[in-house]
């Protein structure tokens, strides 16, 4: 009998360490795959304006002229085309529509946040606007 439960026990064991390592395998490639990638800030007029390729998606982004600012937003951005509104925060940073809980440093960053968070098959609508 303690061959038996011996036996018993390292199945167990192996049981419970193949489930830990597929879990954990699991975790560790959601993880990677979710990395937003990281590309230097694109800057080419030294204006802050950006006109990029980012995860497959157009966006572009320069400085609303005088007469079309949205109470206070001071940046027109478009995803494929399709307008984002950023909103300037207190603490200088910027928020989206799209990502409205985090804080971003430029209207770049916040505008590749965004995107991240549409995924490849979403389109902004026009409420997001």
């Amino acid at each position: 009998m303690p061959i038996s439960a011996l036996t018993r026990r390292a199945t167990m064991r192996n049981l419970i360490g193949v489930a830990v390592a597929a879990v954990t395998g699991q975790t560790v490639l959601h993880w990677w795959t979710r990395r937003p990638a990281q590309h230097p800030p694109s800057d080419a007029l030294g204006d802050g304006s950006f006109d990029e390729m980012y995860e497959g998606r157009h966006i572009r982004g320069s400085r609303a002229a005088a007469g079309h600012q949205h109470a206070g937003a001071s940046w027109d951005i478009t995803v494929d085309g399709r307008p984002l509104h950023l909103m300037r925060r207190a603490d200088g940073g910027y928020l989206s529509m799209i990502d409205h809980y985090q804080s971003y440093p430029t209207p770049l960053i916040a505008t590749r946040r965004a995107v991240d968070e549409l995924g490849r098959g979403q389109q902004l609508r026009a409420g997001d606007a």
